[in-house]
């Protein structure tokens, strides 16, 4: 059975059979108890985190072995870096029995471009010419 509040559920809509935020409806449910599950790649998490509370980081990949460590008696909005890698996420968490879940749509690109709280570790960044040549940018 859903908890999640009518005052969130109104803000939604439906794309791909799941129910989507905004960014900035995904941060103020964020601020109202919400839970954000970052589904992204370590490295990513490790140098941009979404300004949020609360949030938990777990791979997409992993969530077969980390689902256990979920609340289920919350709200899951599951964010990635586009809504790509979420999605998957989402059809496993439904999979797996939860129902209070809810996709961040356009991921933290979104989330940044409207103007929404991140948190960043220059210290983490990464560069190179495309995704295999990504080296820690900055690290001593």
């Amino acid at each position: 059975m859903s908890i999640i509040p009518d005052d969130i559920l109104k803000k939604t809509f439906t794309s791909a059979g799941f129910l989507n935020l905004t960014p900035k409806d995904a941060c103020e449910a964020c601020k109202n108890g919400a839970l954000l599950l970052d589904v992204r790649d370590p490295a990513l998490t490790a140098f941009k985190q979404f300004g949020v509370p609360e949030f938990i980081s777990c791979h997409h990949l992993k969530l077969r072995e980390f689902y256990n460590h979920l609340p289920d008696s919350r709200v899951l909005i599951v964010a990635d870096s586009a809504g790509l890698f979420s999605h998957e996420a989402m059809i496993i968490l439904k999979e797996l029995g939860f129902e209070n879940i809810i996709n961040l749509a356009g991921g933290i690109v979104e989330w940044e471009r409207d103007g929404m709280p991140v948190v960043v570790d220059v210290n983490e960044r990464l560069s190179g010419s495309c995704v295999c040549q990504l080296r820690p940018r900055e690290r001593k």
